[in-house]
C-alpha cells in the first residue's frame, strides 16, 4: 500500500485511475486536474509515487517535473502522455521521469509499473511486517494476530502499516495526516484520533491504553509502542 498522487486533466480517466488504484491495489490516492494542484500537493504532503500527465491546462508535465526535481523532489514519477514519438519519451525521461506510459493504456499495466517503482526504495519493500504476534502483509493486504485474521479499513490499514514501518518513531498528528491521509477535508486531527481508536479496538488485546499497540506520547503525538518490531529477513 502506498500514497499515490495522480495529476490528470481528463475527469473520466481521473475517476478510473482513482477507483482502480484504491479498490484493486489498496493505495491511498489523491487526484488533481491541473499543475497548480500538483504544486500545492507536493508542497503540503509526501507521496510514494506520482502519476503525472504531460498535457495539463496550466503547466506542462515536463515543466512541473523539472521544477519538482530541481527543488529536491525524489518521489518516483510515471509520466502519462498521448505522445508516442521517441524524442518525446526521451524528453520526459530526461526531465526526471522514472517511467513513461503512452495513452491509451490498461489500468493493470499502470498498477504493475507502480508496484515496480515501489520495489526500489528499501523503506517500501513489500516484506511482511511484524510486531510481536501481529503480522501485516502489504502485498496481500492481510493483517493477523496470533494467526487470527483481522479486518481494517484501507485507511486504517495504511496508518498501522506506516507505524510498523517506522517502529518507535514519534509522529505528531499533523505529520501523520500529511503522510497517510488524503490532502482533503477529511484530513483532521479528530479523524486521526477516530482512526487510532478503531485500530486499537481491532488489534489490542484489551482496553488498557498502557499496553496498546499505538502509544500516546503526551504533548507530542503517537508511536508504535516499544516492543520487538522486526521485518522478515531478506532472502
Amino acid at each position: 500500500m502506498a500514497k499515490v498522487l495522480v495529476v490528470e486533466d481528463d475527469p473520466d480517466l481521473c475517476v478510473a485511475l482513482s477507483d482502480s488504484l484504491t479498490d484493486d491495489e489498496h493505495h491511498t490516492v489523491e487526484v488533481f486536474q491541473d499543475g497548480q494542484g500538483f504544486l500545492d500537493a507536493v508542497e503540503a504532503s509526501e507521496y510514494d509515487v506520482i502519476v503525472l500527465d504531460w498535457d495539463l491546462p496550466d503547466f506542462s508535465g515536463v515543466e512541473l517535473l523539472k521544477k519538482f526535481r530541481s527543488g529536491g523532489g525524489m518521489t518516483p514519477v510515471i509520466m502519462l502522455t498521448g505522445k508516442s514519438d521517441l524524442a518525446d519519451k526521451a524528453l520526459g525521461l530526461d526531465s526526471g521521469a522514472d517511467d513513461y506510459l503512452t495513452k491509451p493504456f490498461h489500468l493493470q499495466e499502470l498498477a504493475a509499473r507502480i508496484r515496480s517503482l515501489l520495489r526500489r526504495p528499501p523503506v517500501l519493500q513489500s516484506k511482511v511486517l511484524h510486531y510481536g504476534d501481529l503480522s501485516l502483509d502489504p502485498v496481500e493486504h492481510r493483517l493477523t494476530r496470533g494467526g487470527e485474521e483481522l479486518r481494517l479499513t484501507s485507511r486504517d490499514f495504511a496508518l498501522l502499516e506506516f507505524f510498523m514501518r517506522h517502529p518507535t518513531q514519534i509522529f505528531s498528528g499533523e505529520a501523520l495526516l500529511t503522510r497517510v491521509w488524503n490532502y482533503d477535508s477529511d484530513a483532521t486531527l479528530e479523524g486521526l484520533r477516530v482512526a487510532i481508536r478503531r485500530i486499537r479496538k481491532v488489534v489490542d488485546r484489551d482496553d488498557d491504553l498502557s499496553t496498546s499497540v499505538i502509544e500516546n506520547v503526551a504533548r507530542v503525538g503517537y508511536r508504535l509502542r516499544s516492543l520487538n518490531v522486526r521485518k522478515e529477513p531478506t532472502q
